[in-house]
Parts: structure tokens; sequence; C-alpha cells
């Protein structure tokens, strides 16, 4: 440089997910990776994640356990309803066709959604529409989210356990009743059910729900989000997302047509963006197992949420270390704030793990971050 000439130093602002750039020529260049990694440490105290058959279970053939688990679909539904609470919207319909043969049996037919992303459900969340028989072009669209099983944090930081359950009345006699039918289907008498129990242990006041399994133990759910696909849907027609119809009924209503990496799309008005934005952050730390899919309430508070935009170091930032002692292998928790994630350790974590730097407000940094990097992806201009 010349020798009056200042030598002026720019801040460079480096985080996870972005790197801002120095000012050169009145412009401002932002570079961004188009992923958002996020992984969600919980406590579950004896509870269950119940579809049909009862708490979901798997074994585990490297520590020989069974273990429990949540599906990552169960996940899934839970935080886009919890999406749809917080922008007090309702989901989108869905139709289910029943075939009759011709023997006259009713069997499953398809499953016909909506294919429309207006609805917030359907945006996130994704869809298929085949119509039978193939008259109809096939409608398909991924979800910019996957979301995995929420499980162990390791197989031995938790468990499965039983016990037997029961939901007689037989502490109040005058309200429980008990009908035994005979062969014909006919109500026997008092004296003839007598006769019948005689010289047997059989007891028919109390009735029991056997191995009624409950979960326990500290479990992580992790989170990938495609920015690229995250409030775009493509209009090509060689593979249909959409109907041409629907093509010209969002552009009417302010989509932007734009380019992404998989080719021409449909961008999401900034209005509609800035408003599911922070509901989207809200939900994926806050979401809760919805109340028809689980029983015996546990708080599954949250203790730590990485975020970063390398899955890699999701893995460091909150895992486990195993400990070998002289009577058997235990596992120990861990959350490391050197491994490369931005890390957000809540005041409970500190009951399960040695921490330093939890905090009363982890969580809302966490949804402020979530937010801060939704925000920043340039959606309209992908390069």
């Amino acid at each position: 440089l010349p020798r009056n000439e200042a030598i002026v130093v720019y801040p460079i602002s480096i985080r996870s997910c972005s790197v801002q750039a120095p000012i050169l020529g009145n412009k401002n260049i932002i570079t961004m990776k188009p992923y958002i990694y996020l992984r969600g440490l919980r406590h579950v105290d004896l509870s269950v994640f119940c579809v049909e058959s009862g708490q979901k279970s798997y074994w585990d053939p490297v520590f020989n356990v069974r273990v429990p688990f949540s599906s990552g679909q169960q996940v899934k539904r839970s935080i886009l309803d919890t999406i749809n609470s917080e922008l007090q919207v309702d989901p989108s319909s869905v139709t289910f066709v029943f075939d009759v043969n011709n023997k006259g049996a009713l069997g499953e037919g398809e499953v016909l959604s909506l294919c429309d992303p207006q609805y917030y459900d359907q945006l996130l969340g994704g869809w298929m529409k085949a119509a039978k028989g193939g008259k109809e072009r096939t409608l398909k669209r991924r979800s910019p989210f996957s979301i995995s099983a929420m499980r162990l944090l390791h197989p031995l930081l938790g468990g499965r356990f039983s016990e037997n359950a029961t939901f007689d009345r037989s502490d109040k006699p005058e309200i429980h009743k008990v009908v035994v039918r005979d062969a014909s289907g006919k109500p026997m008498s008092e004296e003839a059910v007598e006769e019948l129990l005689a010289g047997t242990d059989r007891s028919l006041y109390r009735k029991w729900i056997p191995d009624n399994a409950r979960a326990t133990g500290l479990f992580v759910y992790d989170v990938a989000i495609d920015l690229r696909t995250l409030f775009a849907v493509s209009v090509n027609q060689m593979e249909p997302e959409l109907t041409k119809e629907k093509i010209e009924e969002l552009k009417g209503k302010g989509w932007i047509s734009s380019r992404n990496i998989f080719g021409e799309c449909l961008i999401m008005p900034k209005e509609s963006r800035d408003k599911a934005i922070p509901a989207i952050a809200k939900a994926l730390i806050n979401w809760r197992i919805s109340s028809n899919q689980s029983r015996t309430f546990s708080l599954m508070e949250t203790l730590a949420i990485a975020i970063s935009d390398n899955a890699n170091t999701l893995a460091g930032a909150i895992r486990a270390k195993l400990i070998d002692d002289s009577e058997k292998t235990k596992a120990k928790p861990m959350v490391d704030e050197t491994a490369g994630a931005e890390l957000f350790v809540t005041l409970p974590c500190s009951g399960y793990m040695v921490t330093e730097t939890e905090s009363a407000d982890a969580l809302q940094k966490a949804e402020e971050r979530l937010i801060e990097l939704l925000s920043a992806f340039d959606y309209e201009n992908q390069k």
C-alpha cells in the first residue's frame, strides 16, 4: 500500500450455517449451505409412544437389549400438528376410497391428497396422489423435512419396562357387573357360574392388560431441512408435483416463478413465508406427541438442542460415551460445545450430566437462531 494509505479491516461474521463477507462495491455477499440439521435431546419418564399395539420397540444387536422408540412418522406428524396449531389453521383434507368387489366385500382403495401447497401440512409434509387405473397422472412431492425416529441416546441410557395394568371396578362391587354366557349365548345364573368356577382359582372380578410396556430414558431425534424445497414447489410436468390448473391458481395468488437446483418452480410469497418461519422454528423444538398417539403423560422435557449445517457435528455435540468399569459396561451422556455445532442447554439437563452453560432461556435462543437461519436463505434467487 502507498505509505499514506489507511488499512481498513472488515469484520467477518462466521456462524454455523452462514458466512457473511465484507461489503465490496456496496454488495453484501452472503453464502449459505442449503441444509439445516437439528438434534434434540429429551428425557422421557415412563411414557408410552402408542399407535395401535402399545410401546414400539426393537432389538439392539450390539448391546443385546430391547429398546423403545417413537417412529419418524409419528414425530413428523406431531411437528406438523404443532405448526398448524401455532398458525391456527386447519390441516388439509384427505379422501379415503373404498372398493366393493364382485362378491360384495368392502376393500381398501387409494388415499387421495389435495396436493395443494397452500396448506402448510402439505407444503412441509409432502404428498402423493395416485389414482386407481392410471387415468390421472400421479402427483408426488417429497417433504423438505427428513425426520428420524426418536430413540435412546444410547441403548444403555434407558429401556422398556412392563407392568400388568387393570381397568376393572372390583373395589366397588355395586358398579362392577359380570355376565357369563353359555354356549348358546344366553346369560348363565349365579348358581351355574359358581358351579363352573368350583375347584378353580379363576376370578371374574379382575380384568388385566398384560405386558403394558413403558419407555423411559434419554431420547434423541434428528431433523434435516432442505431449504431449496422448503417453500418451493416444482412446475416440471415430466414428474409433476402439481396439476397445470393448480400452477395457474398459485400464480394468480402471488406465488413467484423462479428456479432452484431441481428446475423451474414456484416460491411461496414472502408474506406467507414470514408467517410460517416462526411457527416452524417453534414446532421443531416444542412439538409434543399428539394425545391420540400416546398415553401416560410425561413432560418429555427438552434437555439440549444442537444446530448445524454439518450433520456429523450433531453426533458429537449430543452423544454418549462408554465407561467400562470392573462390574459392567455403562454409558455416560454428554453435551459438547467443541464438537462444531451450536449448542443450547436447558436447566434440567444438569440433572443428567455435568454441564457448564445451561440457561433458562436456552430453548428461546435456539428458536431465535432457527428463525434467523430460515429467514437468511434467498428462496427467490437460488443459485
